[in-house]
């Protein structure tokens, strides 16, 4: 089956736009050192003779990231643990950490002995010690050391529940704090008096710190006072194991002080990928529009209003005159009720294909920056006019795929799907439209 006609352009664009949230690259740049002292960003962190540094990296980030780091400090780190998603974490730079591949999106016994890694390591530090931690999303399931009394079992199950009714990572990552002793600062009063600066990938809209990794070395934010209501209105209160309940239901222990995080740096984020991909496709000579970084909601409510968004465009020529190529970011949500196969990018591609059958001149991409799109096996998808067609002529229909959230099935009959493995990056989702791209552009033509 023939594949988009501008899905090599596509590719090339995100490959491009990659490049610009290369972790390795952003901590090496973030991190100097100078005889006695470890500057980061320009705030420098004195180290006395006997001091220790401790190098902590977990996240879908989380090799790319202390591989950085590793090549600034070199052997002034004394304990080094990298918790990534696979084992792409073991690279020469790493000889000399202890690395600890996780589970995700789902914790298993991977990520508790990935968690108790990361408690040991900074047991028994002092204040003149310094922690530098190398965050970024994906750190929550990849990590896990459960709050007494629960189970890692009764954490699995509440985490699927949630991730089953669509639940955004705001309210994920307030329970799963709740339910942590890793998380929501728990991991930077284990390493207390010790001194910590984090270093930051976000994939988190707006880059909360205590969202971010569910906040192991920052302070909380909210008191999770209300969880227990906006749970019951999610219908998920009751599939909660009583012991899960019982802990969120618990009154608030009152602000949590961190006195000794002395700086978290965010070094790149949703707006970051916007900006490289607007500059990837200007200088192809096609005119590009950030037009925002904060996109959430139901995949398939967003692929239709993107596609018919860039349709109207393609038939108004308002607000813009194409050629143009619209570019967005976000972390969209998949409520499950069917059995099929996909992610929110592919869910968000197959909507955007439905819509687009009836032009030619539209192509849409939804894209995830880490490479891993749900159970698709792919980083999402590009779609165009052609797509739905392609999908029904291989005996599949795309209404049907889409109700049975079996978006990455009916995508790879019409060979749509981007495979790129993972990236070792992720600082959420890319979204792209580009509009009547035949009109003498250079590269689409």
């Amino acid at each position: 089956m023939p594949e988009p006609r501008l899905k090599r352009f596509v590719e090339d664009i995100f490959r491009e736009t990659l490049n610009a949230v290369d972790p390795e690259r952003l901590v090496r740049e973030a991190l100097e050192r100078r005889d006695t002292t470890i500057i980061v960003r320009g705030v420098p962190h004195r180290l006395e003779p006997r001091s220790r540094l401790v190098l902590l990296a977990l996240g879908k980030a989380a090799a790319a990231m202390a591989s950085g780091a590793v090549q600034v400090l070199g052997d002034r780190v004394d304990r080094c643990v990298v918790i990534p998603k696979s084992e792409d974490g073991k690279r020469a730079e790493l000889a000399r950490c202890t690395v600890i591949p996780g589970s995700h999106p789902l914790p298993d016994l991977r990520s508790l002995r990935a968690g108790h890694a990361l408690l040991d390591a900074v047991r028994g530090l002092g204040p003149d010690d310094l922690v530098l931690v190398l965050l970024s999303g994906g750190a929550s399931a990849l990590a896990e050391v459960p709050r007494p009394p629960l189970t890692l079992e009764q954490v699995v199950t509440t985490t699927e529940r949630l991730l089953r009714a669509g639940a955004d990572i705001w309210l994920l990552n307030a329970v799963r704090r709740h339910l942590s002793a890793l998380k929501g600062g728990g991991l930077a009063r284990a390493a207390a008096p010790a001194r910590i600066v984090n270093l930051v990938l976000s994939d988190v809209l707006g880059s909360p710190l205590p969202i971010i990794g569910s906040g192991p070395t920052v302070e909380p934010s909210d008191p999770g006072r209300a969880l227990p209501v906006t749970l019951r209105q999610l219908g998920v209160w009751e599939e909660f194991p009583a012991a899960v309940q019982r802990l969120l239901a618990q009154p608030d222990e009152g602000s949590i002080r961190l006195p000794h995080v002395l700086q978290s740096v965010v070094l790149a984020d949703a707006r970051v990928l916007v900006r490289a991909a607007v500059e990837a496709l200007r200088r192809r000579d096609l005119p590009a529009v950030p037009f925002g970084s904060r996109y959430t909601g139901e995949a398939r409510e967003f692929g239709r209003f993107w596609a018919t968004l860039a349709w109207t465009i393609r038939e108004e020529h308002v607000p813009w005159k194409p050629p143009v190529a619209l570019v967005g970011a976000g972390e969209l949500t998949v409520t499950v009720r069917g059995r099929g196969r996909g992610g929110r990018n592919t869910e968000m591609a197959l909507a955007a294909a439905l819509v687009l059958s009836q032009t030619r001149d539209v192509t849409v991409a939804s894209l995830a920056s880490d490479g891993d799109d749900g159970t698709s096996g792919a980083a999402g998808a590009v779609v165009d006019g052609t797509t739905a067609e392609a999908v029904q002529q291989s005996g599949i229909d795309p209404q049907e795929a889409l109700a049975q959230n079996d978006s990455a099935t009916a995508l790879a009959s019409a060979s749509a799907l981007v495979v790129t493995g993972l990236t070792g990056t992720n600082v959420n989702d890319l979204y792209l439209a580009l509009v009547d791209g035949r009109a003498g552009v250079t590269g689409l033509a």
